[in-house]
Order: C-alpha cells, then sequence, then structure tokens
C-alpha cells in the first residue's frame, strides 16, 4: 500500500507544525506557571531541545516533500525513523515504570496500559512504515528527480 506524495507532505508539516505550536504554548504556560514550572523547564531543556529539533525535521521534510525537493524525502524518512524509536522507547519506558510500583500503591492496570500503548503505536507505526515504503517506491524516486 502506497500514499499519495500530497497526503505524505502535507499530513507531516501540519501534524509536526501542530506539535511545535503546542510544544511553544506548554513551554509559555509552565513558564508563567511558577517557580517549581520554570525549575522542570530549566531540568528539561536539552530533552526539549532535542524533540523540537526531531519535529522540525518533520516540518522541514514535510514541506520537501510537497515541493518534490529531493532533500525533503530523505528528511521525511529519517523523521519517520526517528519517531519510530521515541514511541517505541516511550511505551516500553511507561510499561517498565508500571513494573515497579510503589509498595503502598495499588496494583498497576496492565491490560489498560498495554491497550494505551497498543493504541497509540500501532497507529504511528503504521503511517510511518507506509510512508517509508512510498518514499522508496520508484514512482516517488522518478518524482523526486
Amino acid at each position: 500500500m502506497e500514499l499519495p506524495l500530497g497526503f505524505i507532505g502535507w499530513f507531516f508539516t501540519l501534524i509536526s507544525a501542530g506539535a511545535l505550536l503546542l510544544a511553544a504554548a506548554l513551554i509559555v504556560i509552565l513558564w508563567n506557571a511558577g517557580d517549581l514550572q520554570r525549575r522542570y523547564l530549566g531540568y528539561s531543556i536539552w530533552n526539549d531541545l532535542v524533540l523540537a529539533a526531531i519535529w522540525v525535521l518533520g516540518l522541514a521534510g514535510g514541506i520537501g516533500v510537497l515541493r518534490l525537493e529531493p532533500w525533503g524525502r530523505y528528511l521525511t524518512e529519517l523523521f519517520c525513523w526517528a519517531l519510530t524509536v521515541l514511541v517505541l522507547l516511550s511505551a516500553a519506558s511507561r510499561l517498565h515504570a508500571l513494573r515497579q510500583p510503589n509498595p503502598d500503591a495499588p496494583p498497576a492496570n496492565w491490560l489498560g496500559a498495554i491497550a494505551g500503548a497498543t493504541l497509540v503505536l500501532i497507529p504511528i507505526l503504521a503511517i510511518c512504515a507506509v510512508t517509508i515504503v512510498t518514499l522508496r517506491s520508484p514512482e516517488a524516486m522518478k518524482a523526486f528527480s
């Protein structure tokens, strides 16, 4: 199954722009919330900068695919690989955190945790896989040359 290049370009451009806008809004909200929240921003600055760089990569790749620039294909594929790794690591770390609960805490809801992780993982992995397959297809290669 392949996706139209226009869909890929618009999808990754809009999703990345939305993620960057949401991140900027959250940073402003945390900055205005108080000292504890501002200190948290200071502690997580490197994580935030790396995530922003990844979303900028997705935005640039989406724009490049829309304009049929050869570099757009590579940036979008790189973004998909980075997003795949981040989503898998995030799901694994959340499930690992359930394995070591506080002794006083109620038992972990593994069914809900696995269902929630699957609900997020499957669509992201599917769109990234189909995007990579599409961008590597002979038709896409011809369109970008």
